[in-house]
């Protein structure tokens, strides 16, 4: 029976390179996902305390041009982000879609006031500062009660710096795993050419000569990996941006550029370093303890 013929080593050697031009794109990838998360956390933290928000309950016979005039002395409080009056019909509307049911019909009358919701800055949505802001605004006449979700905002206050602290432990459990990912690539990529390293030596190759063209394919390697990751994550963004745009930082360009700029740094710089560290790993070694 004729044995089958190996593969010429041009082709093992494209399929090698290929391999590890893929893991180093995927996990560069994966790096830049986890970028985009640690630099949108605190924007997602402020995002959901700035949609919290008061209820400024209003009497009965408030005219208009007193609610006018109230709405545009909170919107120009320092606090306040923006204030949205919703009339009485409008807030009847909405609690029937909320209850599935026609309260109206059953009580005889609408015993909803007009409203007006004021939705604070981050900065402002503390325990104490709510509490604050809570009888300044009942000292308005026009106010008769003020309402925010307590049991929230306690909720929110309390966990907001546990959820920092578990991502922040995460990025870096995950940064250390992408990196450990990395180098084990590129060190079997160089732990399958030990004997060439061995043979350079042999020959007197200086240990400078026979680093610099594996630190120079590798840095190529780790650019064309961080090239086609910052490429999928823009297709990424930009087609997803739609459905995610009120959790990401609305200064996308910058974020794109300064996630690519990671992306692209990390992809070289561990290249480079792994591969110096693992050619000088082989030089040190004797003939004999490459076959181990």
């Amino acid at each position: 029976m004729p044995k089958k013929k190996p593969r010429p080593l041009k082709g093992r050697l494209l399929n090698a390179y290929f391999v590890s031009t893929l893991s180093i794109t995927l996990v560069l990838f994966l790096t830049g996902l986890l970028t985009m998360m640690v630099f949108n956390a605190r924007y997602l933290n402020d995002y959901i305390r700035e949609n919290i928000g008061l209820t400024l309950v209003l009497n009965e016979d408030t005219r208009e041009v007193d609610l006018l005039q109230l709405q545009k002395l909170l919107t120009s409080q320092p606090e306040v982000k923006s204030a949205t009056y919703v009339d009485s019909e409008t807030a009847e509307k909405n609690l029937k879609e909320e209850l599935g049911e026609d309260f109206v019909s059953f009580l005889g009358y609408n015993p909803l006031n007009a409203t007006i919701d004021v939705k604070l800055y981050a900065g402002y949505t503390q325990n104490d500062s709510l509490a604050q802001l809570e009888k300044k605004f009942l000292e308005f006449p026009l106010v008769e009660e003020v309402y925010y979700q307590r049991n929230l905002v306690n909720f929110i206050n309390e966990n907001s710096r546990k959820i920092g602290l578990i991502i922040a432990v995460l990025a870096i459990v995950m940064l250390f795993i992408f990196i450990t990912l990395i180098n084990n690539t590129i060190r079997l990529s160089i732990y399958s050419k030990r004997f060439i390293i061995n043979t350079m030596q042999l020959v007197g190759a200086t240990r400078h000569f026979i680093r610099k063209p594996f630190i120079s394919h590798s840095i190529i390697y780790g650019l064309i990996g961080a090239i086609l990751a910052n490429g999928i994550l823009v297709i990424l963004i930009f087609s997803y941006y739609n459905q995610f745009r009120e959790i990401i930082n609305y200064n996308l360009n910058d974020l794109i550029i300064l996630v690519c700029a990671i992306v692209l740094i990390t992809g070289i710089a561990i290249s480079w370093l792994s591969t110096t560290f693992a050619v000088n790993k082989f030089l040190k070694l004797r003939y004999d303890e490459l076959f181990y």
